[in-house]
């Protein structure tokens, strides 16, 4: 196996992890920017205010996103194993 080909699978392997967190952290970031403003807007300075909205958020954001989310990763294990004869050198 060459450093190319193990820079490539890294590099395939960063870019979904990133494309797959995507979804869930921008709802994240979202939620946690709409009760940020709300608490400011409100004077509330309430620490847990953030955790119950943004958990129901990220769950339902799962539960929308997690079968893409699957076969996203699966193709990706599934090409990689496809694959294995390439890696290996005698």
């Amino acid at each position: 196996m060459t450093i190319e080909a193990v820079s490539d699978i890294t590099r395939e392997a960063l870019y979904l992890i990133i494309k797959t967190a995507l979804p869930v952290l921008l709802v994240s970031m979202i939620v946690g920017l709409v009760i940020s403003i709300f608490q400011t807007v409100t004077s509330i300075q309430e620490q847990t205010l953030t955790f119950v909205p943004k958990i129901i958020c990220v769950f339902l954001s799962l539960i929308l996103f997690g079968h893409w989310m699957l076969n996203n990763i699966v193709e990706f294990m599934t090409s990689l194993w496809s694959n294995f004869h390439l890696y290996i050198h005698r």
